[in-house]
């Protein structure tokens, strides 16, 4: 059956070597970027290649308003959104901190991504997924740099970013209607050869299509389709337990209604 995909972070790394792998098999996607042009480019080059239904969508995700317009016009452009990628992420910038004094780590890969999270499992088919890509870098959370009072460097910023995305998601993912969709956090591979990790640590990387795969499989097979709150480990390609935190209902819970509540607050700047 022909599935209606959001990929966010579309057009390079992992995000875009998922595009064409779910594009081969003939699925329907819905293309997020922060570059209008680039995303262009990606949907010419889709469509050269595949016959398959696009659409794109621009969208700074350190802008938690332009976030949630990009939400509100999917939802009004597409009757059945089946499958959210919450893919973008950043490591290493110039520019550390938001205009609001947030660290951009947490608002790209954490508070962005709880966005498209909580919006979605409202609207989408009880029979979808929201994949949210995790990482094997995984940290504890600090809430004073959670709500940017603490200036960290890259990774361990990065790690906290990505332990906060596994928190939410196993949370939302305990806590929704039976009716709404599952909730995956998903690491993809460590160190595959994206745009990130050469620039992080300037090595070439190892083979995308190692994150597109799982992701691929996560997105439609039947061994994802009752993982609800799951987390998978492609590194060692099964199931795992994440961070001992994230197993923590207690700090799980906290760190989850912190993200809340700041997310709630940038949407009101």
């Amino acid at each position: 059956m022909t599935k209606t995909i959001l990929i966010t972070g579309a057009t390079d790394g992992i995000g875009l070597a998922t595009v064409n792998m779910l594009a081969e098999l003939g699925h329907n996607l819905i293309l997020h970027g922060r570059s209008q042009q680039k995303l262009k480019d990606v949907e010419q080059q889709v469509k050269g290649d595949f016959n398959i239904q696009t659409s794109s969508y621009v969208a700074d995700l350190t802008d938690l308003g332009a976030s949630k317009q990009m939400v509100d016009d999917i939802n009004n452009a597409h009757p059945v959104v089946d499958v959210v990628i919450n893919n973008a992420g950043v490591f290493s910038v110039a520019q550390t901190k938001t205009k609001q004094g947030l660290d951009i780590r947490f608002v790209v890969n954490t508070f962005a991504a709880y966005l498209l999270t909580r919006e979605f499992v409202k609207v989408m088919p009880a029979s979808g997924r929201i994949i949210n890509l995790s990482s094997a870098a995984q940290a504890p959370v600090w809430l004073d740099a959670l709500s940017g009072s603490v200036d960290m460097e890259d990774n361990n910023a990065y790690a906290q970013s990505k332990l906060a995305l596994t928190m939410f998601s196993r949370y939302l993912a305990e806590h929704k209607a039976t009716t709404e969709p599952i909730i995956i956090a998903v690491n993809p591979g460590s160190l595959l050869a994206s745009k990130m990790v050469k620039d992080a640590y300037g090595i070439a990387g190892n083979d995308l299509s190692i994150g597109a795969r799982i992701l691929t499989d996560a997105a439609l097979s039947d061994r994802f389709g009752k993982a609800n709150g799951l987390y998978f480990d492609n590194d060692s390609g099964q199931f795992a337990s994440p961070h001992r935190d994230a197993l923590d209902q207690e700090i799980c819970s906290k760190v989850s209604k912190a993200i809340e509540d700041k997310v709630n607050w940038l949407l009101q700047q």
